[in-house]
């Protein structure tokens, strides 16, 4: 049967969950808040994970100009030495799917021709909606039923509470709390700095991978990472670090600052920057649950995390394949609840052990194990505490197997 299904917000948990439910049969109808008026953003690492989802739902990555990846390394920001590092001389041979790197204004675009003929409503935003009823209420007053209503809208969600007003003992953990770290982004073309001998030998040391230089010298979380998207014309840079921004116009004289400490070839790179914006980084808790009635949490609005680890897209595109998945093949409406508690147990543990994850570098695993023990699955189960443990915990999941195990299991009859 087909289902009359509502999704806020078309960023790439949107847009994914858009396509993935079309697929899957159901009228789909997106309510997007802005105007799509300009590019904005930066660029995002595809996991295999992610990019099994991707494929199923048609993207061509010729067309979103994807960077194949091979590895992921992490250097001494200072002496450039090598600390750990994940050879992937063929991520599909080892994961089954293969990494790349995309802008997510070229990826928002793919999506969005894979979503064409469906009903995406621009600069229209959403005031509430009722879990129970399905009822949405746009800004200007008019109303619009749902069988199922999904919450793309992102970090700052509108429709969380929603959700969590119906669990009052667990409302607060919804709240936010200061990380003490922000981070700048810059992108450099490629053709700025292809003559210069420096670049050239600091290329050679990446590869074609994706390079993080951790700062050896104090006990924080202080890094950069490097990586390219759009065939490699355009180098990508993400430096976390821990100082507060006051003036917006000294951005990029504060970054050179942070990381003025750095190996001197890094230095000329990031001097090259014309443009460097910066974000503060907030902490969210995992949620105990994502859903009630006829409302669902996916993406940022289930579970915000930190870039350490470049998976909070990756984990959002899971969510889309998951639920298309699930709501695939339905007989009855009446289904509809128990698919929802099969996408939570397919999802919210995974995505919580990445959100923990998500808050400290790769190689520092170990210090967050105690939380991450929190949301093993099944309990007492080994969780990730090195580099390569979460290395193939973030890469090798197949969403479409965890979901068909899910289904297999919602139809276990037990006999008294």
């Amino acid at each position: 049967m087909s289902l009359e299904v509502i999704i806020v917000g078309a960023g790439i948990s949107g847009l994914c969950t858009a396509v993935a439910l079309h697929k899957a049969g159901h009228s789909v109808k997106v309510f997007e808040k802005s105007r799509f008026t300009g590019e904005v953003g930066s660029a995002v690492l595809i996991t295999p994970a992610a990019e099994r989802v991707l494929s199923r739902l048609g993207v061509d990555w010729l067309k979103a100009r994807g960077d194949a990846v091979a590895y992921f390394e992490v250097f001494d920001g200072i002496t450039l030495a090598s600390l750990n590092s994940h050879d992937l001389l063929d991520p599909t041979e080892e994961f089954g799917a293969p990494l790349y790197t995309v802008h997510r204004v070229d990826l928002l675009n793919e999506l969005l021709r894979l979503a064409s003929g469906l009903d995406i409503r621009l600069g229209t935003k959403v005031s509430c909606a009722d879990a129970n009823t399905g009822v949405v209420v746009l800004e200007d007053g008019t109303r619009h039923f749902a069988d199922l209503v999904v919450a793309g809208d992102g970090m700052h969600s509108v429709l969380r509470a929603e959700v969590l007003r119906h669990h009052p003992d667990v409302a607060a953990v919804a709240e936010a709390t200061r990380s003490g770290m922000s981070t700048f982004r810059f992108m450099i073309p490629t053709k700025a700095m292809q003559n210069d001998p420096q670049f050239q030998e600091l290329l050679r040391m990446r590869g074609k991978g994706c390079a993080l230089f951790a700062d050896s010298t104090r006990d924080s979380e202080h890094h950069m990472v490097w990586f390219t998207c759009r065939e490699r014309s355009i180098q990508v840079f993400v430096g976390v670090h821990d100082s507060i921004v006051a003036n917006p116009e000294q951005l990029k004289d504060l970054m050179l600052s942070e990381f003025g400490h750095y190996h001197p070839s890094l230095i000329r790179m990031f001097s090259l920057a014309s443009l460097v914006t910066n974000w503060r980084l907030d902490i969210h808790d995992p949620l105990p649950t994502w859903h009630h009635g006829k409302l669902v949490l996916i993406g940022d609005s289930a579970h915000p995390m930190l870039p350490l680890g470049a998976q909070g897209a990756n984990q959002a595109i899971e969510d889309a394949g998951a639920l298309g998945a699930l709501l695939s093949n339905l007989t009855s409406v009446f289904q509809l609840s128990g698919r929802l508690y099969a996408y939570e147990r397919v999802r919210r543990l995974r995505a919580s052990r990445v959100q923990t994850l998500s808050k400290v570098r790769l190689g520092r695993e170990k210090d967050v194990e105690v939380e991450l023990r929190k949301y093993a699955d099944p309990p007492g189960s080994d969780v990730p505490t090195t580099f390569s443990e979460r290395y193939k915990h973030d890469y090798g999941f197949d969403v479409f197997d965890a979901c068909r195990q899910a289904v297999d299991q919602e139809k276990v009859v037990v006999v008294p």
